[in-house]
């Protein structure tokens, strides 16, 4: 797997982008990212739908490798760590994070994690919020309206449509303006959303070997 990164500023800050789909702050030694989904094939399997096993593994060996790489101590999930409750992708996922205890996992909660007092128990969690603040940044699932600190989100699941001379191209972006830094989703067995990224910024496509301002 090959990491391409490029730096940005955000409110005096250094942030790492990858094109592995997180983000990486160095003061904070925080590798940020969002909808992991997890358990999103257990239940797609659940519902009849026939989908290989292979595909969390995928997103959890590319996590394993961003830890080697950036070495954090502490991970923001920036919501959607969850796709429907508990199933047996959780049991994986929970066996893969028993590896990294020295790593705090701090979850921003999303619209899908919906987590009982047993689930979060198993999870073994550091924090879970609805937001959370660092300084001038606050972290949350859904962009804030009413929030007036810069925000990182997740949610959309932002795609960038580039058009060639044969045919159009759809690839995952951070999406930044002013107020806000959209995070592309990690897992790879999610859609795009071309339409409600935020508009008037910049955007950071990726492919498996670079990262693209336009």
């Amino acid at each position: 797997m090959n990491i391409a990164t490029k730096n940005i500023t955000i409110q005096n800050q250094t942030f790492t982008l990858t094109n592995q789909r997180a983000l990486f702050w160095a003061k904070e030694k925080a590798l940020i990212f969002s909808d992991l989904h997890i358990g999103k094939t257990a239940h797609f399997r659940k519902n009849g739908i026939a989908l290989a096993s292979h595909i969390m593994k995928n997103d959890l060996e590319r996590l394993s490798i961003l830890i080697e790489y950036f070495l954090p101590k502490q991970f923001i999930i920036v919501g959607d760590l969850l796709h429907a409750g508990d199933n047996s992708d959780v049991e994986e996922f929970c066996e893969w994070k028993n590896q990294y205890s020295d790593i705090q996992f701090c979850l921003i909660e999303g619209n899908h994690d919906r987590i009982s007092k047993t689930l979060e128990k198993k999870l073994c969690l550091d924090s879970r919020s609805a937001s959370l603040e660092i300084g001038d940044i606050a972290f949350v699932h859904d962009f804030d309206r009413s929030n007036p600190k810069f925000q990182i989100t997740g949610h959309i699941h932002p795609g960038f449509v580039i058009n060639s001379s044969v045919k159009k191209i759809k690839l995952p972006c951070f999406a930044l303006t002013s107020k806000q830094l959209l995070l592309p989703a990690f897992s790879e067995f999610t859609g795009l959303d071309t339409k409600n990224i935020p508009k008037k910024g910049l955007y950071f496509v990726f492919t498996d070997s670079e990262i693209y301002e336009i």
